[in-house]
């Protein structure tokens, strides 16, 4: 099989989690060994995601927000407008990468970014994800099936932060949650995410980043030339 030297990058916009989360699940599904691999960029509506190790005690008081089941690794996460998610679908069997590697690679592009605005980042071998200090700034869970990766990356850019308090994010009670925006970081969403997908793009090895035009859910989860 031949390695591609370019990811395919899609800017799907404010997008509803399931039919999101149905069209990565059909793409990864019915993928050939041809199919590119893509970066799907996407701010969700308010919602919270259960992984499949998820607890129901790490739900404390959802409210009217949205709970959705999941199938990637992790606990409950909140998704909402102002926090820019990144699905990564890669064939990591086509690419020879294994699924620490990916892990890796996102979270080495995330600290890079900050590193870019004079700030300090980290990852934690015992919960994934990139910290500043104590506090979660990014949070990562993934799914692999024969050897293909989806779901993703959420980093939180200039969001209400106040839905995280309703749960025990990615199931750690107290977690300090943070942002590009209290960090001093006043690039909008638009600017950072271009510089997220530049430098994982270079993390995993790809040479060149093909921007198509966005597309409905529908069009992504029906055609897959």
């Amino acid at each position: 099989m031949t390695i591609p030297e370019a990811i395919v990058i899609r800017d799907l916009g404010q997008q509803d989690y399931i039919p999101t989360f149905d069209a990565m699940r059909e793409y990864t599904a019915a993928r050939t060994p041809e199919s590119p691999d893509e970066f799907w960029l996407v701010e969700h509506p308010p919602v919270f995601t259960q992984g499949r190790n998820s607890k129901p005690e790490h739900l404390l008081n959802p409210g009217d927000i949205q709970i959705v089941d999941i199938d990637r690794g992790g606990q409950v996460t909140y998704h909402g407008p102002g926090q820019l998610v990144l699905y990564t679908l890669i064939d990591l069997s086509r690419a020879k990468k294994g699924v620490r590697d990916l892990v890796t690679a996102i979270e080495q592009s995330i600290i890079k970014l900050l590193a870019e605005y004079a700030l300090t980042a980290h990852a934690r071998s015992d919960a994934p994800g990139v910290y500043v200090d104590n506090a979660k700034l990014a949070a990562l869970g993934l799914r692999v099936t024969r050897g293909r990766s989806y779901h993703g990356l959420s980093l939180n850019i200039d969001m209400d932060l106040s839905p995280f308090q309703r749960i025990n994010p990615c199931g750690y009670p107290d977690m300090a949650i943070t942002q590009c925006r209290e960090l001093g970081i006043e690039d909008p969403l638009p600017m950072i995410s271009d510089r997220l997908c530049t430098l994982l793009a270079t993390e995993l090895g790809y040479n060149a980043r093909v921007y198509e035009p966005t597309r409905s859910i529908t069009d992504l989860a029906t055609n897959r030339a």
